[in-house]
């Protein structure tokens, strides 16, 4: 190996939240109780195989004493190059941050540090401009571009969440620029979002300069690793995940795995009146065809459409490829009792999904299932898409 150290492929997931503390203080209100910084550790280094997560309420002073005791008890540790250890799995600290400016909708950003010493820092820095620092995803009285340049001259990175999302999408709902909001210099990568894919947003010229990111933006421990990216980094750190996005070093993101966009809850547009989705031709509609009402949820799809400046499946030559991945909880006939069977008897569900034969994935849950799961490989699953915060779902056969 002439002394140098040799690259591995493995599985990150940079959007993970906290519901709450392990002395039960809320941090993230509409996640599970039961993820705390320590289940989401245990969770993605032994049951899902993701062994790069980013923590996105580590700047929460409540969660910063859970992880410190992590630290002090000796059960993890913090690793140079950035990130915390738990056994097979690094922890990078992150941060959401809601944003509201001028002329669109509020939107969030993703911050990350290497340290937890640096994440502190961020909390100070946060706190007098925001309402209430212990919980996640709060607006702060700060510009974008001042945001982005107080976290990058800390060491830290910044990231536009689910970019697209008629909900805390900067190109949602806010601006139809990224260069509307933020210096497009220090933007370290696009997270796309469960509704959209890589031929999806490849359609805007502006995002060429980009790399994507796919991640879970996971609220309950099972949703860890429905999106995530496969890295080629010679160790799970915070400098080999920036050197992966930065293409540096022979380090590079090789695919990124993302929840078919039909599957995500805002693909599609939607009624608020009639609570009816439209179909994908009417997604740029100004009402809608049932009831004529102007009340839309413009889904991602639609919205993607009335940004775009070129045709689909133009812009994506110098693009890792795009997996669409349909995890467990979403195949009918997996309950919790049968996902565990699955994850005791065949493998983590990253093996599950992409690598296991199917002979074995139906030794323990039977041809049919095994069979979707290759027809989800091969995205030659029947989908009904999601539209007006409603997920999609595989259509049921007889």
């Amino acid at each position: 190996m002439n002394g140098k150290a040799r690259e591995e492929t493995l599985f990150a997931d940079l959007h993970v939240h906290i519901g709450r503390t392990r002395r039960g203080e809320p941090v993230k209100i509409s996640a599970s109780n039961a993820l705390t910084f320590r289940s989401i550790a245990e969770e993605a280094s032994e049951r899902k195989g993701v062994h790069l997560v980013g923590v996105i309420d580590c700047h929460s002073p409540s969660v910063q004493r859970d992880i410190l005791d992590c630290l002090e008890s000796g059960e993890m540790e913090e690793v140079q190059g950035g990130g915390i250890r738990y056994r097979r799995t690094v922890i990078l600290p992150g941060c959401e941050v809601e944003v509201r400016e001028p002329g669109g909708g509020p939107f969030h950003l993703l911050v990350y540090f290497p340290t937890l010493e640096s994440m502190m820092g961020w909390t100070s820095w946060m706190e007098p401009r925001m309402k209430n620092v212990r919980l996640s995803s709060q607006r702060i009285r700060s510009t974008a571009r001042e945001l982005q340049a107080e976290a990058i001259a800390r060491g830290g990175i910044v990231i536009p969440a689910h970019v697209f999302t008629p909900h805390r999408g900067l190109l949602g709902c806010s601006a139809d620029r990224i260069s509307d909001r933020l210096d497009p210099e220090g933007v370290a990568a696009i997270e796309l979002g469960l509704s959209a894919d890589t031929r999806m947003a490849s359609r805007l010229t502006e995002l060429d300069r980009f790399p994507y990111v796919t991640n879970s933006d996971a609220h309950s421990t099972g949703m860890i690793g429905r999106e995530c990216n496969e890295l080629s980094v010679k160790e799970p750190t915070f400098e080999e995940w920036v050197m992966a996005l930065r293409g540096e070093g022979g380090r590079s993101i090789v695919s990124n795995l993302g929840l078919h966009p039909r599957l995500g809850k805002y693909h599609t547009t939607f009624c608020a009146s009639c609570k009816k989705a439209l179909s994908d031709k009417q997604g740029v509609a100004e009402a809608c065809p049932s009831c004529g009402s102007r009340k839309l949820v413009r889904g991602v799809a639609g919205r993607i459409e009335e940004l775009a400046d070129r045709e689909e499946g133009t812009g994506m030559e110098k693009r890792p490829p795009y997996i669409r991945q349909v995890p467990l909880s979403f195949f009918p006939g997996i309950g919790p009792r049968m996902r565990q069977r699955l994850l005791d008897e065949v493998g983590t569900e990253m093996d599950i999904l992409h690598r296991c034969p199917p002979e074995r994935i139906a030794e323990v849950a039977g041809d049919k299932l095994a069979r979707l799961i290759v027809e989800a490989r091969e995205d030659r699953l029947e989908l009904t898409a999601g539209s007006g915060g409603t997920y999609g779902r595989i259509e049921r056969r007889p």
